[in-house]
């Protein structure tokens, strides 16, 4: 337990100085540059949202419930992504239960996103492979148990981490901490317990979505599926294949990060610490409504009447066979 401890303390050191120097180096272009990505896809997220709920029809539908689930964890995402990069950057000490709370929420909307790819995946697989039972066995119930699955589940993590805090050193929940997920692996067995999780976790999801690719593509190729919805749906699952990449590289150069932050100048470490916020973390969270909104026919022209603001004449009307 000490060594973890040691090990955290001395990264949390160097994290604490560069973000220091890279303050006292000048204007904080970058953080205005992620704080108004972050904010300008929200609001992208968050008018895709009310398009989802201005129709009763979207609003039954599994799969654009899914869709709205992802558009909320996005955004809640990058909300606490953009907060915690503000927190990092100024080194500002918060209680150890505030920041338990922001890492749970960070963690379970990160781990959500990959979980939702899948289930949406799975979607689209019965939808195609099985389109006589699809109203059978893809309803609102069934999509709403997926969902609080997919929130216990990645809750769980974190939550263990918490919970064993809590028993070695409940005290220690009121002192002020730089905010980060490490600080939260005290002991061996977490760090074992967390790599598991991740490994587990993404292969898991990864063998879904490559199963369901599989199975779409060799269904839109036999006589008797219907070519047009196949075609769109297998386009869907490798897309999301995309962004399951996206979502692993966040763990891959977060041990990368680790390793800069001892070997590296403050200033390489803080230009690839930015880049890797961009794109590894903001960048995914920002590609949803664009891969599901926009290529959707049912949601696109009503989108984009409430991001003109209703200008149009007449408001787009729906098909009733969606």
């Amino acid at each position: 337990m000490d060594i973890a401890n040691q090990s955290s303390e001395g990264s949390a050191l160097v994290h604490q100085q560069m973000f220091r120097v890279k303050l006292n180096e000048g204007p904080l272009t970058k953080l205005v540059v992620a704080t108004l990505m972050s904010l300008f896809f929200t609001g992208i997220n968050s008018i895709m949202f009310h398009t989802l709920l201005s129709k009763p029809m979207l609003r039954e539908l599994p799969r654009y419930i899914l869709f709205a689930h992802m558009l909320c964890n996005d955004s809640v995402q990058l909300m606490v992504s953009i907060l915690l990069y503000i927190l990092s950057l100024n080194a500002q000490l918060i209680p150890k239960a505030v920041c338990a709370l922001i890492s749970l929420v960070g963690v379970a909307t990160f781990c959500n996103a990959a979980l939702n790819l899948a289930v949406m995946s799975l979607e689209r697989y019965v939808a195609i492979c099985f389109p006589l039972r699809h109203s059978e066995m893809v309803t609102r119930k069934t999509t709403g148990v997926s969902i609080v699955v997919i929130w216990h589940f990645s809750m769980l993590n974190m939550s263990i981490d918490i919970i064993y805090g809590l028993i070695v050193s409940p005290a220690s929940f009121k002192d002020p901490m730089f905010c980060y997920r490490e600080r939260f692996l005290v002991s061996p067995w977490q760090i074992d317990v967390f790599q598991g999780f991740n490994i587990f976790f993404f292969v898991m999801v990864t063998a879904i979505l490559i199963f369901t690719y599989i199975n779409v593509v060799v269904a839109a190729r036999s006589a008797s599926a219907e070519k047009e919805s196949a075609k769109k749906a297998h386009k869907t699952i490798l897309l999301h294949l995309v962004q399951l990449v996206l979502c692993v590289n966040t763990f891959i150069y977060g041990s990368i990060e680790r390793a800069l932050a001892m070997t590296s100048s403050s200033r390489l470490f803080m230009d690839l610490r930015y880049l890797n916020f961009l794109f590894v973390l903001i960048l995914p969270r920002c590609l949803s409504p664009l891969i599901y909104g926009l290529r959707d026919d049912a949601v696109r022209p009503l989108f984009l009447y409430y991001v003109r603001c209703g200008t149009q004449k007449v408001k787009p009307s729906i098909s009733e066979n969606l």
